[in-house]
């Protein structure tokens, strides 16, 4: 089992930044961020791979937002800046043992956060 703390969230003016943060409990092959706007479908934002660093990005927040790891802590970092709107979700870091693809798709993580609040005002 692991646990998953995340922190950060907040409201913030279009344009602005803010950084996420999740701490797991222990290793993990891979760590995720997803969102969830209300009436809408959890999308995958980004990907990072515990040993390697590889990362991979939703085409919406490519150039915006840049996932970073701290492997003695466990703990992964989401930069967002530039914030749009459309921005504005639930945000829940994700990790798992499974090596499937799509990175995307919820299922493939076995741990889930419990979300933080990321409001973008226009």
């Amino acid at each position: 089992q692991v646990q998953l703390v995340e922190s950060g969230g907040g409201s913030v003016q279009a344009g602005g930044s803010l950084r996420l943060s999740c701490a797991a409990s222990r290793y993990t092959y891979r760590m995720a961020w997803f969102r969830q706007a209300p009436g809408k479908e959890r999308e995958g934002v980004v990907l990072i791979y515990t040993d390697s660093g590889n990362t991979a990005y939703a085409d919406s927040v490519k150039g915006r937002f840049t996932i970073s790891r701290d492997n003695t802590k466990n703990t992964v970092y989401l930069q967002m800046n530039s914030l749009k709107p459309e921005d504005t979700a639930m945000y829940y870091c994700a990790a798992g043992m499974d090596p499937r693809s799509p990175w995307t798709r919820a299922s493939f993580y076995a741990y889930w956060g419990q979300g933080t609040q990321v409001t973008v005002a226009s």
